[in-house]
């Protein structure tokens, strides 16, 4: 059985789960990564009904969870920086965790886009819905579709998923920068409609900060951090760039003011504007605030932003889980097809397994369209916590090695180091309470890691055999610990 003591890993191992990538993308393709990261699906749709849930405090909730996104996206980038790898947090719970880390931390990831895939194709059918001529076609072709889209760029060479992904970030970019510029003039105009004003006393006109109490802002926190997904995105695109020990640092810190910015005042921006009661689930709050303020056109070109936001993030999300199941079956704990590559050295195996999943989004699409988007978000969440936890857990590993003296800390630090990391672990442990005061959905999303967890149970008894010989023929000849 392979050895699951910390630090014990081959450089063989290593070196082959990144051998066979090209290194296709660069700089601005990674900076533009780690913005589009920060800018997704969660922000612009799911805001609507966060919003209309748990009124402006909203903007607090944001807040918080930016301050929790940026410790994870921190102390993997300084992880990255201390060893590059497409592997990422896989790679390297695998080095500090052990086996057993690897295999759950990564298929808890798997589960974070084969989930949050499902939504993003939905808010796509859903977006286009805004269009007359759309309004005759099922949701779920356009859900297929959007698949198909995503599907074809993502068995391209790298390149190509970099320079959509480039231009993507540049129009979601772009398109936050315009509505801070016009809401910030309304703001300062304090009059959108005749009679309709901005600012505080809006708020204060509507129920405060809390018009539904503390407890029901509280329990959108799930949905909260759901809208941080990808954010480690630029962490498993650093196996395919030049220089990433160069490049990630950069980009990680940038994490700071986009949080700040984009999140932050922007959802402080829709509270001071318009009324809570006015955002829902069914439209992405910037197209009804911008339909609000008679801009010809304005809503229908935001529609479209945040269309392309939600390809975008379907789009990384294929490619991330195509690198990390990649990783998994180079070490032999995930199927032997999903680490195949193509002749674009693409992991087109594990490509193809994420989109059968997207097959269960289109088929939801079918059978519930109203619902579709909102059923699969808490199971996303629940990913996203899970993830976020193991990157935690494998920097914890790594200081440890750094004491013991086998490891040598990288320059890029976590600050507050390990404090910082056990007030994030406390912080998502609390996160996955909340789930279970989310009605059903939210219950049925904390019960079930039961199943969840005798899957992975036996999942691993099914692959231990084939990981021990795997950790066996990579080892080092004077390494007998890592093949036990």
């Amino acid at each position: 059985m392979p050895s699951d003591t910390p630090g014990v890993h081959s450089e063989s191992l290593l070196t082959a789960e990144d051998e066979a990538y090209s290194k296709g993308l660069k700089k601005r393709h990674i900076q533009m990564i780690a913005v589009g990261g920060a800018i997704g699906t969660g922000l612009f749709l799911g805001a609507g009904s966060r919003l209309n849930t748990a009124g402006p405090f909203l903007v607090v909730l944001y807040a918080i969870a930016g301050v929790f996104a940026f410790i994870v996206v921190r102390a993997l980038g300084e992880l990255v920086v201390y060893r590059p790898t497409s592997g990422s947090f896989v790679s390297y719970a695998r080095e500090f965790m052990g086996e057993k880390g690897a295999y759950v931390s990564g298929w808890m990831y798997f589960l974070v886009w084969a989930t949050g895939g499902i939504a993003d194709i939905t808010a796509v059918a859903i977006y286009t819905q805004y269009w007359s001529i759309f309004e005759d076609v099922p949701q779920w072709v356009v859900a297929l579709l959007a698949m198909l889209f995503v599907l074809a760029i993502n068995l391209s060479a790298v390149k190509y998923f970099g320079e959509t992904e480039y231009w993507a970030a540049m129009i979601k970019v772009a398109a936050i920068v315009a509505f801070l510029a016009i809401g910030s003039f309304f703001l300062v105009k304090r009059d959108i409609e005749a009679g309709a004003l901005t600012g505080p006393q809006l708020i204060a006109d509507n129920g405060g900060m809390l018009p539904h109490g503390l407890v029901a802002a509280i329990i959108v926190l799930p949905g909260v951090v759901f809208a941080y997904a990808a954010l480690e995105m630029v962490s498993i695109a650093a196996g395919e760039t030049e220089e990433p020990r160069k490049i990630v640092p950069k980009a990680t810190n940038a994490v700071v003011w986009r949080i700040g910015v984009f999140y932050v005042g922007s959802i402080a921006l829709l509270a001071l504007l318009m009324p809570w009661s006015a955002y829902s689930a069914n439209e992405s709050p910037f197209v009804t605030f911008m339909n609000s303020v008679g801009i010809p056109g304005a809503g229908g070109i935001m529609n479209f932003v945040v269309l392309a936001a939600a390809l975008s993030s379907v789009n990384s999300g294929l490619y991330a889980t195509g690198r990390i199941l990649r990783s998994m079956a180079v070490a032999g704990s995930a199927p032997g097809f999903t680490g195949v590559m193509n002749k674009r050295q693409v992991p087109a195996g594990a490509v193809a397994l994420t989109v059968s999943c997207y097959l269960i989004g289109i088929v939801l699409n079918y059978l519930a369209p109203s619902n579709a988007f909102n059923i699969i978000l808490n199971f996303t969440a629940l990913g996203i916590l899970a993830t976020w936890a193991f990157v935690i857990l494998a920097h914890l590993g790594y200081l440890r090695g750094v004491r013991a003296g086998s490891v040598q800390r990288a320059s890029f630090r976590l600050p507050f180091a390990p404090y910082s990391n056990y007030v994030t672990l406390v912080f998502l442990l609390f996160v996955y309470g909340l789930l279970w005061f989310d009605g059903v959905p939210g219950k049925a999303t904390v019960l079930a890691v039961i199943p969840l967890g005798l899957l992975l149970w036996g999942g691993w008894y099914l692959v231990r055999g084939k990981v021990a010989r795997t950790a066996a023929e990579y080892a080092p000849a004077n390494n007998d610990a890592a093949s036990q």
